[in-house]
């Protein structure tokens, strides 16, 4: 039996009960009657409940869920997702750089590739793991604090059998077993977007991103709300509405992981590349799953600059957030904790206990952890990609953004310790396009084609 995750009617509208808890819509009548129907809580970690629901069920979930959808949502105020009206509640939104600043370096794009895929990759073998899971996974192999690769060699087959590594990445995750960079959504994400700028220029809209997925993104390939989203395509549903429609992941992090390639190619120009980031998201994501873009965007174009540190990278991210929004609340928190907090291990348990009530792919919580990873390691490479992991959540999305960040502030691959770099072995699988099996190199020297590019 196939059971596609991401898309069961019974399944998103657990998830939409929660999402619509955390906005503040009055769903409570919604939730009564889906349970009174008999009907199932949102699957906890995965994506699909194993079991399918009976027709009458079904038709009942497609029928809230349209109810859901029409709600008020009274956090829209403090959280919008037009971008004039984030614009206009953000006191400091950045101004136009007076000249435009100079493109990155090649070495420096590819120490950002490379740092992508290697936070990346290190997070993989423990997705979906719960924390106490992945703590106890380093620690019985001697790598906790983590500082290297997981690996399940000197693990006690009791606690790789109470915590099993994420089946699909631990043959091509594990440190002896990689050979290269293996696919992963975070990486296919800034290759679909090199593709974008190179067909529609820095002018693309909402429109021509869809196009793009629809031509060169297996619909397999995409997950949560970008699955739900290419379905609504499919459906006839124009954007922005294929981000609202049945879509309760729309502020998970999936807009986050596209939004690399809009910072490298708007170096010292943080509006622009939240601009970028805002009308690639848009087809997705809505409110704080926007604002995670966003903000990853501006922080990546001020760090490609090479001339601020990382706690005036994060602080221009700010800048493009809504104040009052919970982004920005969970970002701010994340950084006083992470300089106040000698323990990183401390910070993580804090931020699990203050944002316990989302989802583990939650843009809010997984932002908050990158932020603090961020600030805790001060710029250090190792201890940017390692904080980020071992604060557990979506820890392969969060590794490589905070690898991103922190492969650009550190200038070139040589500056990357050799452990990170040799095992990815300049190599990149994929199934988007041409790209099978391309170099960090050869990436780098597209992606400054594109940030010189008029």
């Amino acid at each position: 039996m196939l059971r596609l995750t991401w898309v069961q009617p019974e399944d998103l509208l657990g998830h939409e009960l929660h999402q619509a808890a955390q906005d503040g819509r009055a769903a409570e009548s919604v939730a009564a009657r889906w349970r009174a129907a008999g009907g199932p809580p949102a699957p906890l970690r995965a994506g699909a409940s194993p079991v399918p629901a009976e027709p009458s069920l079904r038709r009942l979930a497609l029928d809230l869920l349209d109810e859901l959808d029409a709600l008020p949502v009274p956090s829209a105020d403090d959280e919008p997702t037009d971008l004039a009206r984030i614009r206009a509640r953000c006191p400091h939104w950045p101004e136009p750089p007076a000249a435009p600043a100079a493109a990155p370096d090649p070495v420096r794009l590819e120490a950002a590739w490379l740092g992508r895929a290697a936070g990346c990759l290190l997070g993989k073998p423990v997705e979906k793991i719960p924390l106490p899971g992945i703590r106890a996974l380093a620690r019985a192999a001697g790598n906790w604090p983590l500082r290297t690769w997981f690996t399940a060699r000197g693990v006690p087959p009791r606690l790789l059998e109470a915590h099993p590594w994420n089946r699909r990445s631990a043959p091509t995750s594990l440190a002896e077993n990689i050979d290269g960079m293996p696919e992963d959504d975070d990486l296919n994400y800034p290759l679909l977007n090199i593709l974008l700028l190179q067909r529609f220029g820095r002018g693309f809209g909402t429109a021509d991103v869809a196009r793009l997925w629809l031509d060169e993104l297996p619909a397999g390939r995409a997950f949560t709300a970008e699955r739900v989203a290419y379905g609504n395509l499919l459906a006839g549903v124009e954007p922005p509405d294929t981000a609202r429609r049945h879509n309760p992941f729309r502020e998970w992090i999936g807009a986050l992981i596209r939004a690399d390639v809009h910072g490298w190619t708007n170096p010292g120009d943080p509006a622009a590349a939240a601009g970028q980031a805002h009308r690639d998201a848009v087809l997705t994501h809505t409110g704080n799953g926007v604002y995670a873009a966003m903000f990853t965007a501006a922080v990546v174009a001020e760090a490609a600059t090479g001339t601020s540190d990382v706690h005036a990278c994060l602080r221009t991210g700010l800048t493009v957030v809504p104040p009052a929004s919970r982004l920005a609340r969970a970002v701010r928190h994340a950084v006083r904790l992470a300089r106040t907090t000698p323990d990183f291990d401390a910070v993580v348990d804090e931020l699990h206990a203050v944002h316990g009530g989302y989802h583990w792919v939650h843009a809010v919580p997984n932002t908050a952890v990158v932020a603090a990873a961020l600030t805790h390691a001060d710029g250090d490479f190792g201890a940017s990609v390692c904080r980020a992991v071992s604060g557990g959540l979506d820890t392969d999305s969060n590794g490589a953004t905070a690898g991103s960040v922190a492969g650009l502030l550190a200038g070139s691959p040589g500056a990357l310790p050799d452990r990170w770099r040799s095992p990815l072995k300049n190599r990149l699988a994929t199934s988007v396009a041409d790209f099978d099996g391309v170099g960090f190199d050869t990436l780098a020297q597209l992606t400054r084609r594109e940030a010189v590019r008029p």
